[in-house]
């Protein structure tokens, strides 16, 4: 239905003419009875009938101006759910527990007065397209991983740099140890079951087996860190690494220990992506927050990979 046709009823309905409808709509009278007509012809009955004082709705026009008038406002309502800062800033962080999700609370309480929908997918790929579709404005990654360039119609800023942190049980032969360096992590099992092949941390991990000869183990399947806290208390020939930002909480029984690695420090490098077309308010806030607090970033003792190289973004 002709969205600016209901609208030209409801404006001969107000103003009671067709030529005073003409001048409120600043279009011409004819304009105004071709519209009419084209109405009635798609409602297959007649609206109004012409008197010598104006026009006059028939018994369909009166069952029908209730209706108009809401689609009308209903019309109103979806262009305004989508103007600049009238919706909602979408973004993805992964998952709850992260330095990620830590980074986004962070920001609200900056600016509670942003209002913002979180969201949590798996890989890059699925948050590009998310990104690319409208459906997020922003998500956290690890740019850009090897055979898997930033999109040219992306931006991205490093806002930061997590240290690992080395996880066992108190029986695992590093447990009492104030920090290990990551020559001392050689030989010893790292298991990380939550490593999902094709993904950015996926790569991350295999840079930094190859580039200090570490073992990590991503076999079994994926219960959930309160599994795999459960499993790294009990074995104490098994640990795993964790970001320094990462909320976790175990049983007190559980007796873990987080112990910083050093000599180099790894850190996991975070990244915000989105689109460079993207001209929500909100977003341009967000960046211009990062770009305030955003700490760590290749600092001396520190190693990421190579590829981690951050593109230049435009200024927020």
């Amino acid at each position: 239905m002709d969205l600016d046709a209901v609208r030209t009823f409801v404006a001969v309905v107000d103003a009671g003419r067709f030529q005073d409808a003409a001048a409120d709509l600043s279009i011409t009278q004819q304009a105004v009875s071709k519209r009419v007509a084209g109405l009635e012809k798609d409602l297959a009955v007649r609206l109004f009938t012409r008197t010598a004082r104006g026009a006059r709705l028939t018994i369909d026009g009166q069952a029908f101006l209730p209706h108009a008038r809401e689609l009308l406002r209903v019309a109103e309502r979806a262009a305004a759910s989508v103007l600049p800062g009238s919706r909602r800033l979408r973004v993805d962080v992964i998952a709850s527990r992260t330095a990620t999700s830590g980074l986004m609370r962070d920001f609200h309480r900056a600016h509670p007065e942003i209002e913002l929908d979180v969201v949590m997918l798996l890989d890059a790929e699925t948050a590009v397209a998310a990104i690319r579709s409208g459906a997020i404005d922003a998500s956290f990654r690890a740019v850009a991983v090897p055979g898997r360039p930033l999109p040219e119609d992306m931006e991205s800023v490093r806002v930061l740099d997590e240290s690992l942190q080395f996880l066992t049980g108190p029986a695992h032969a590093l447990a009492d140890a104030r920090s290990v360096t990551v020559a001392q992590l050689a030989g010893h099992r790292i298991w990380m079951p939550g490593i999902v092949p094709g993904t950015e941390w996926a790569a991350y991990y295999d840079d930094l087996v190859a580039e200090f000869g570490l073992t990590i183990e991503a076999t079994g399947p994926n219960f959930g860190s309160d599994a795999l806290l459960d499993t790294v208390a009990d074995t104490p020939a098994l640990a795993t690494f964790i970001g320094e930002h990462t909320r976790l909480v175990w049983p007190t029984g559980h007796g873990l220990r987080r112990i910083p690695v050093t000599d180099p420090t790894p850190v996991y490098p975070h990244s915000l992506l989105w689109h460079r077309d993207n001209p929500h308010p909100g977003l341009v806030t967000l960046r211009a927050h990062f770009a305030a607090t955003a700490a760590g970033r290749d600092a001396a003792g520190t190693w990421t990979p190579a590829w981690v190289i951050p593109r230049p973004a435009s200024q927020p």
